[in-house]
């Protein structure tokens, strides 16, 4: 099933696609649970703008907090399941060139644990 996130959501332009792959690459962690992929972004409470602004641009994503421990206050993003296969995953894969060397090594390495195929052929076979 291909699928394309700017139909859905005109707020996602080049511009917008270009600051989430910038976040990821600096905040996020791929990989998963053993079961299931996930993308997770976790950062201060003071970033609580671009949160909202991440489940507005990606609404099959979830956010979780404000957490307080031991110190810290922060919120965590995540994305995964069928939205994170079918939506998440092909944006990333399709504007790869933006990524880092380890982001887009950790990106694949998730999208081969955990068999998402993506429309470009790349993914496991």
């Amino acid at each position: 099933m291909e699928t394309s996130l700017e139909p859905a959501n005109p707020a996602l332009d080049d511009r917008s696609i270009g600051f989430f792959l910038g976040i990821l690459t600096g905040e996020g962690s791929l990989g998963g649970d053993g079961r299931q992929p996930q993308i997770t972004i976790r950062m201060h409470t003071r970033h609580e703008r671009l949160f909202r602004w991440l489940t507005h641009a990606l609404p099959g994503s979830t956010l979780y907090g404000p957490y307080h421990h031991s110190g810290r206050s922060y919120f965590q993003w995540m994305v995964r399941g069928p939205y994170l296969r079918e939506v998440v995953a092909p944006l990333i894969a399709q504007h790869r060139d933006l990524l880092d060397d380890h982001t887009a090594s950790r990106f694949f390495a998730m999208c081969e644990r955990y068999a998402i195929r993506l429309s470009d052929g790349t993914g496991p076979s």
